[in-house]
């Protein structure tokens, strides 16, 4: 590696784009091209930094394995940073493991930590302890040593763990202060906002109130039967009955939870379940169908009785029904709260996130724009999404998350 590169690099490393280009700019070898990508990604044109970068990982080839595979981790974390969550799951694993095997413990821990980050995005939770745990966090550069503290407070928040969310964050605090990179301390900042915020409301026999992440780790953990419609679930203790797949049985257990401890008429119920104004028998039959349903779903935890007017929510062993609510509710709160974080999301990501179809997440954009709430730039492939407005602080129980095992 000859001097200008070694400079440009070193230029890089403290965060200084302007002076690696001035050393770089007019060269076309792969290190110099590997390079003058890495510094237009750090000045923000990320389309011109994943060109440059996959030039120069295609001039690198296979000869040079650790050059490639660094550029390749490169390109993920453009990607990454673009919310295009697909190219990151790809080549990241393939990336990581030739840096380790060639020794460069530095980009192999950095690759881990954006795996992590993406398993997180995603919300497959147990994957991005794995791989966090993995990872040599003494080998990361002091820049990056934020990062995995930050990927593992939005683990335990995701969980509802808030202790150890709390932990993370205090170092994540500690870590971004001693760099004091404005734009790092300002993410942490961020993260430390979103755990500090309200997380869900609490209605419980007609009062409500707001509840702390570390509220809502005590009501799940109080014995009380717990209606959650921020993650549609039903939840006493160990024992979880998700209803995700099951809108109209969820519909159901919520009004009967929010009506706890009196029952609700079946004209109300079917006005939430299934919208109807005017019932006639048809409408009677498919309730009786689907509250027999609801019966055997909560079977372990409660009881559904029926009443003059309607029905009876009744959990086993005496115990409290609450319904937990998001602090603000939206219709299309979970897609809100992914692009609350601010970044530039594809609609192919927020599918993958959510685990829903492309079109589904399509509609929802263009309803979410429709009333003024994202807006969208770009085209085709190239079209990404953002927040105009959200209300409040988006909540981590809307985000994605693996569901607690009974």
């Amino acid at each position: 590696m000859d001097s200008l590169v070694t400079a440009a690099a070193r230029s890089l490393a403290m965060g200084d784009p302007l002076g690696a280009l001035n050393r770089v700019a007019l060269r076309e070898d792969p290190a110099a091209l590997a390079l003058r990508g890495i510094a237009m990604a750090q000045l923000g044109d990320l389309p011109r930094a994943r060109e440059l970068l996959r030039r120069g990982a295609r001039a690198f080839g296979a000869r040079e394995p650790v050059a490639r595979a660094r550029c390749l981790v490169a390109q993920a974390e453009i990607a990454l940073v673009s919310r295009d969550l697909a190219e990151p799951m790809r080549t990241l694993g393939t990336a990581r493991a030739v840096l380790a095997e060639h020794g460069d413990r530095a980009n192999a821990a950095h690759a881990g930590y954006l795996e992590a980050r993406c398993l997180l995005l995603i919300g497959r939770l147990d994957e991005a302890g794995r791989v966090l745990d993995s990872i040599d966090a003494d080998a990361l550069p002091p820049v990056s040593r934020p990062g995995p503290w930050l990927v593992a407070a939005g683990i335990a928040m995701r969980r509802i763990e808030a202790g150890p969310a709390r932990a993370a964050l205090d170092r994540a605090v500690q870590a971004a202060r001693r760099i004091a990179v404005p734009a790092l301390v300002a993410e942490v900042e961020r993260a430390v906002q979103a755990f500090e915020a309200p997380a869900a409301r609490l209605h419980v026999r007609g009062e409500e109130r707001l509840l702390l992440l570390g509220d809502v780790e005590a009501v799940l953990a109080s014995g009380m039967l717990v209606v959650n419609a921020c993650r549609n679930l039903v939840r006493a203790g160990d024992k979880v009955v998700p209803l995700g797949s099951r809108p109209v049985l969820f519909a159901l257990v919520r009004a009967l939870a929010q009506a706890w401890p009196g029952d609700v008429s079946r004209e109300e119920l079917l006005a939430q379940a299934f919208r109807a104004r005017e019932a006639d028998e048809s409408h009677r039959g498919r309730l009786r169908v689907e509250i027999g349903r609801l019966r055997a779903e909560l079977g372990p935890l409660a009881e559904l009785h029926a009443t003059e007017r309607g029905f009876l929510l009744q959990p086993r062993g005496g115990a409290t029904v609450g319904l937990l609510l998001p602090p603000h509710e939206e219709e299309h709160a979970a897609l809100l709260a992914l692009l609350a974080d601010g970044e530039a999301w594809s609609s192919s990501a927020l599918a993958l996130a959510l685990g829903v179809s492309a079109r589904t997440v399509q509609r929802a954009l263009e309803a979410l724009a429709a009333a003024g709430k994202a807006d969208c730039f770009g085209r085709g492939r190239a079209c990404r999404w953002t927040a105009r407005q959200v209300p409040g602080f988006p909540t981590s129980l809307l985000l994605p998350a693996a569901l607690p095992v009974g």
